[in-house]
Order: structure tokens, then sequence, then C-alpha cells
């Protein structure tokens, strides 16, 4: 177990929504934190016509990613209606990122490296959108 998985745990009680699956907040973190050095590689190595709006895709997935990755890490103050939309919002940005990024593997291998990064992140921004869903709000 790592150090920010001991924390989220020591403060789990005071979670305003009952009923998390820390294990499975601290894989979405880690999604997240792949995809977002994935992406940032990614947007580094793209050079040369046609591929700015990759560029730009990567660049703004990586804020996006690491943004979640930080609001996952303030659990205390976790509003779940805000959780589930920038969870959403995320999870979109990463589909069109790995598509963008999927339209230039032939030519880049990172593009395809950054791709299977962003489908696993949105993945398991869904799996922790389905487990906040059964949780409940602390009355």
């Amino acid at each position: 177990m790592n150090m920010a998985m001991q924390m989220m745990e020591s403060h789990q009680k005071d979670m305003p929504v009952a009923g998390m699956d820390m294990a499975m907040m601290q894989d979405c973190i880690e999604a997240c934190s792949a995809c977002e050095q994935a992406c940032t590689m990614c947007s580094s190595t793209m050079m040369g016509d046609g591929m700015s709006m990759c560029m730009n895709m990567c660049m703004n997935t990586a804020d996006m990613c690491n943004t979640m990755m930080r609001m996952m890490m303030r659990p205390a103050g976790m509003h779940r209606e805000s959780m589930m939309a920038m969870l959403q919002a995320t999870m979109t940005m990463c589909m069109a990122c790995a598509d963008e990024c999927m339209s230039h593997k032939d030519m880049h291998a990172d593009c395809a490296m950054c791709a299977e990064a962003c489908r696993q992140c949105a993945m398991a921004c869904q799996k922790m959108m389905d487990s906040m869903s059964g949780a409940m709000p602390k009355a």
C-alpha cells in the first residue's frame, strides 16, 4: 500500500460520501497519473504539419487528468455531484484524445501508447462513477 492510500484510508471516516471504495479510488488516481504522464510525453513529440490538434488534445487531457487526480486526493472535501461531473468530463476528454492519437498511431508510436493510457483512464473513471453511484451521502 502506498503512502497516499494510507493517508486516504486514515481519513475515510470523514468523507462526505459513505461507502466509497478507497482501493478503486486509488486505481483511478493511478490511471489519471499514468494518462497525464503519457499525454505530456506524447504532446512533446508532436511536431510537424497537422499535429497541432493532437498536441493540444494531449496537453488538455494531461491537465484534466491532473485536476481529477488532485480532486480525488482531497476526499474530505468531496462533493458528489461535482465529482461525478468531473469524472464524466475526464472520461469524455480521455476518449476524445484516444481517438485523436489513434489517427496518428502509424506515424508515432507514442500516440498508440497515449491512446491506451487514455482508454485505461476513461475505464477507471467509469468504474469510479459506478462505485459512487452505489455509495450514499452521509446523513
